[in-house]
């Protein structure tokens, strides 16, 4: 398990919760506009598991949750290890995911590895190589998609927006891709000049009013759709 980043109190990463959020390095895509370039690159200094589960030990009484992002957790060999002593801590467990790995995604979830589940919608299906800079077997990420719709484990979909690559009948399509699922939220673009891509052109992101008003329509196609 390679862990490149620990944010040791969050009240923002799991709902309701008080949690830690560990970051894993790597990740099998290249989005430009990802805020994380030494986690994806896989050039961030390793910390050692032990010392993250020593911290976790400490902090049982202070801490509800656990999140566990990259990166993309799901290429971590010891994945599932990690997981099951976290577990044994007594700890609620969120996972960040691009869905790209949905045998381990189902293999988590009848484990009860995991008590949530966000999952990034990155575009629609036509754009995801363009956004992604990845070729990709989409089928696996259109079964996470199903694999979560299930409603076995608390889960939502969520989209960070930007003008550059989202226009809103894209958006649009990326709702519609995950209808009827239980929630699903727009994260505004947070402009950074530490991206993945040094040639990645900020544009101005989308104000808040703006993503407010693509989102209206789209409410009705899910139990919680907002802008955060």
């Amino acid at each position: 398990m390679l862990i490149g980043g620990l944010q040791k109190t969050t009240l923002l990463d799991y709902p309701d919760k008080v949690a830690a959020t560990v970051f894993t390095i790597g990740c099998n895509f290249r989005c430009s506009f990802c805020h994380n370039p030494d986690i994806v690159k896989g050039i961030a200094k390793v910390i050692a598991t032990d010392e993250i589960l020593n911290f976790l030990k400490k902090r049982r009484k202070l801490l509800d949750a656990v999140c566990i992002t990259g990166g993309e957790p799901t290429i971590q060999s010891g994945l599932i290890s990690f997981l099951k002593k976290l577990k044994n801590l007594g700890y609620l467990v969120k996972l960040d995911t691009n869905g790209t790995n949905p045998e381990l995604l189902q293999k988590l979830i009848d484990k009860k590895l995991v008590d949530y589940v966000a999952m990034d919608i990155k575009a629609p299906w036509r754009k995801y190589a363009k956004v992604t800079c990845r070729k990709l077997d989409l089928s696996a990420i259109k079964k996470s998609v199903i694999i979560l719709k299930k409603g076995k484990v608390d889960y939502e979909f969520r989209s960070t927006i930007l003008p550059a690559l989202h226009s809103p009948e894209d958006i649009e399509s990326m709702a519609r891709q995950i209808k009827g699922a239980d929630r699903y939220y727009l994260q505004q673009f947070q402009v950074s000049d530490k991206l993945v891509s040094d040639d990645f052109v900020i544009e101005r992101p989308y104000t808040k009013k703006q993503l407010n008003e693509i989102v209206q329509p789209l409410k009705e196609w899910f139990r919680v759709c907002r802008v955060r």
